[in-house]
């Protein structure tokens, strides 16, 4: 008799993006006429640079041609890419090497599939509040019991991010094996200083940890003393795992491409250096066969020169959004976070005024949609997301029904 995986059925009841789109559904079910804006999910909206269009229209023509043509690839990606984006990390003072470089269908797989890699019983820390993947892919290895009425999952540690430590956790009070962290962060906008990744990387290497550092915003960051990589910070090589994507900076959402970064000199408590890396690699030719030959080339065009001049425009324009959003908040007296160095803005709810509640209410008096605090973990109770990524007509015309609609006396 075939039985489900039990660690599914204590996953929440729904995935937060496609419970917003159900809400999002109904209220246009009952107000058809409604003109409904959304800066909810973190999709982008603008066109892809034409760096990426020539770059995959050549790789699609070789693929006609049967002396060009391709078929597999390697797993861990093609050596143009792999090496561009070393090189990359070598441009922001980080330590990478070719064959750290494992190309992937996005940072999202990657940051659900990296965890496979490590024991059952791993004690995993996260940042709260985080992204739901971090915690869902856990919960479905198994790792967790069920979520409690604080809404934690038990067997997780949770690293609390709130207005009074500047949305940076503290460095947690017990040992953990595992540790997610995302800087610039999804979804508060907040970025780690160096002295903060210090302290972690610092904490892995005492306690032989490992950290899984998200930096899938890495290019928004506009202020040059912070870091855009964990492997900025020495010692990094031995405890970190970082991830990125060319999804927010190229606007690659539904073209998917991205990257895992597995140093050959990562150690975890029971694995000398070398034996994680294998273990990926060995992981990434079980499971995966590479990423797209022809996304990979469009991915390549964007680290030319002529690419990282276009897709440092479309990171501009998304970061003028941001700017836009931020300063309208702010004039109508709410409490306001992130939206500088990163392509969300965070914000307090109004007294009384849950994160959910927030978005009945912004949907029901503005018609704009947003993200609920909560449904990134507990400690984004009483706190909304509002996405930069939109057209700059609709960000102009959110705003002004912000300013105007939204009813805060």
């Amino acid at each position: 008799m075939a039985k489900i995986n039990p660690a599914y059925q204590r996953l929440s009841a729904g995935y937060l993006f496609p419970e917003i789109a159900r809400r999002t559904r109904e209220f246009q079910t009952a107000n058809p006429d409604a003109q409904i804006l959304r800066l909810g999910i973190g999709d982008t909206t603008e066109a892809l640079p034409q760096a990426a269009i020539d770059g995959m229209n050549e790789a699609v023509a070789k693929q006609g041609n049967r002396d060009s043509y391709i078929g597999y690839g390697d797993s861990e990606g093609i050596a143009p890419l792999r090496e561009a984006i070393a090189d990359m990390y070598k441009a922001w003072g980080a330590e990478v090497n070719v064959a750290d470089v494992f190309v992937s269908d996005g940072a999202k797989s990657d940051s659900a599939n990296i965890q496979s890699i490590f024991s059952s019983d791993a004690v995993v820390a996260v940042q709260d509040p985080a992204y739901p993947v971090y915690v869902d892919s856990n919960v479905m290895a198994g790792r967790t019991g069920l979520k409690n009425e604080q809404g934690q999952y038990e067997g997780l540690v949770y690293m609390p991010c709130t207005a009074e430590n500047g949305f940076f956790p503290e460095i947690p009070d017990q040992k953990v094996d595992l540790i997610y962290i995302c800087s610039p962060n999804n979804p508060t906008g907040t970025v780690a200083t160096r002295a903060q990744l210090e302290g972690f990387v610092n904490y892995a290497l005492e306690n032989k940890a490992v950290i899984i550092f998200d930096s899938a915003y890495a290019a928004f960051i506009e202020d040059e003393s912070l870091p855009r990589s964990i492997y900025e910070i020495p010692g990094a090589r031995k405890c970190a795992i970082e991830v990125n994507s060319f999804s927010k900076t190229a606007g690659f959402t539904g073209v998917r491409l991205g990257w895992a970064i597995v140093p050959t000199e990562l150690e975890a408590e029971d694995a000398e250096a070398g034996v994680l890396h294998k273990m990926w690699t060995r992981r990434q030719n079980t499971y995966f066969n590479g990423a797209s030959i022809v996304v990979q080339a469009g991915g390549l065009a964007t680290l030319s020169d002529e690419g990282k001049k276009q897709t440092g425009e479309l990171v501009s324009y998304y970061m003028e959004n941001a700017r836009i959003i931020r300063e309208c908040l702010i004039s109508v007296g709410l409490t306001v976070f992130g939206g500088k160095n990163a392509p969300y803005v965070w914000m307090k709810t109004p007294e009384g005024i849950s994160s959910w509640e927030f978005f009945d209410k912004l949907l029901g008096e503005c018609n704009v949609v947003g993200t609920p605090g909560a449904g990134f973990g507990p400690s984004g109770e009483g706190y909304f997301r509002l996405s930069a990524f939109g057209h700059r007509e609709n960000i102009f015309e959110a705003t002004e029904r912000i300013k105007n609609q939204l009813k805060l006396g």
